[in-house]
């Protein structure tokens, strides 16, 4: 292994538009050090771009095609492409894959985790950098870029041997931790707290049914009667309830087809599962939080307390607007059937998981066609 006799090395970050694109932003300032401390003591020169990053027919991203566009129009000497499209093999959760002979390597974002993320980041690609440095380069590195388990997550982080023919080896978390860590990741991406903008006719319908519970004197007594266990319960089915029918309303959950396996379509149906609760629990807590405000305002303690027979407190508005954000919440299940199938879509999913479903949609039209 020869050292680096050239000049700087230039290291291109190249990210998908949302969460990847920040993290690459990030990562540009702060490589160049971290590259001179722990892969090789030369001159590192690190940028980063956003751009799409096109979608093969098998639904992957050919990076030593996007390698060898970018060194012809930017004079790259390595390429790191950071994406938010979920990798799964069957070894485990890829979580980067590297092709050594284009000097190119792609990042899974979501398999990188959902806390943490940008020291995740950082560590996996300083590893990829390095990989490809010896590898491609022929840089003397500091580090031992074959070692046979990486230690990245509190556990250990496997390279192995890739099934795809232009990728040399993949970076993959086996078991059960890697694949609740790209769950987690792939649901962080979703951004399920944007479901509260994103179907404006549910969250009328369920403020105005809120409404109707804090203006009806049998709703205030209805609550009072009912125990905390209760109220949960109830919490528990309205938020049950709305999940259920955005999923099967709108026809989120998948089936497994050519292109899928039924891991491959358990870990997405999962993603969507815990991406519309968790969406529905924020739209809750929002519209439990505005309707305990309008109690507040709207409702005297003493005529509360007339209504239910005892002094009214601080719980018993509390119960009320839990009571009545339940019944809300039920309503603007109904509420999201006025919503068209691609504006929940874009309400529940990242860019690149409605491309990637629009694709698996047509697959299947397809295949029962034939």
């Amino acid at each position: 292994m020869t050292a680096w006799e050239g000049g700087s090395i230039r290291v291109g970050l190249v990210a998908d538009p949302g969460v990847p694109t920040e993290i690459a932003e990030r990562l540009a300032e702060e490589l160049p050090d971290e590259l001179r401390d722990k892969v090789a003591d030369v001159d590192w020169q690190v940028r980063a771009s956003s751009e799409g990053l096109p979608l093969s027919e098998e639904g992957t991203i050919e990076i030593a095609a996007k390698a060898s566009e970018m060194g012809r129009s930017d004079r790259w000497d390595l390429l790191i492409c950071l994406t938010d499209l979920p990798r799964i093999d069957p070894a485990g959760t890829v979580v980067a894959e590297a092709d050594a002979s284009s000097g190119a390597a792609l990042a899974s974002v979501p398999a990188i985790g959902s806390i943490r993320l940008l020291p995740y980041a950082r560590r996996v690609v300083v590893h990829l950098v390095g990989l490809l440095a010896r590898e491609s380069l022929r840089l003397t590195t500091k580090g031992d870029y074959h070692a046979g388990a990486w230690g990245v997550f509190g556990t250990r982080v496997r390279q192995v041997p890739s099934h795809h023919e232009d990728i040399d080896a993949n970076l993959v978390l086996p078991g059960r931790l890697g694949r609740m860590r790209l769950l987690f990741g792939m649901v962080r991406d979703n951004r399920p707290w944007r479901l509260v903008l994103g179907l404006s006719r549910a969250v009328a319908a369920a403020a105005g049914t809120a409404a109707f519970g804090v203006f009806f004197p049998s709703i205030w007594t209805l609550s009072d009667s009912l125990a905390a266990p209760r109220l949960v319960l109830i919490n528990f089915f309205a938020v049950a309830v709305m999940a259920g029918w955005l999923v099967v309303h709108n026809s989120l959950w998948e089936r497994p087809g050519r292109s899928a396996g039924v891991h491959k379509t358990r870990i997405y149906n999962a993603a969507t599962a815990l991406t519309v609760t968790v969406g529905v629990i924020c739209m809750y807590a929002l519209l439990f939080a505005v309707t305990t405000l309008g109690a507040a305002i709207v409702i005297s303690p003493e005529y509360l307390g007339t209504q239910l027979g005892h002094p009214a407190g601080a719980l018993d508005y509390l119960g009320l607007s839990w009571l009545a954000s339940s019944m809300g919440t039920v309503a603007g299940a109904l509420g999201s059937s006025l919503e068209t199938e691609a504006a929940v879509r874009r309400a529940t999913y990242s860019r690149r998981e409605r491309e990637r479903r629009e694709r698996r949609r047509r697959e299947q039209q397809e295949s029962r066609q034939v």
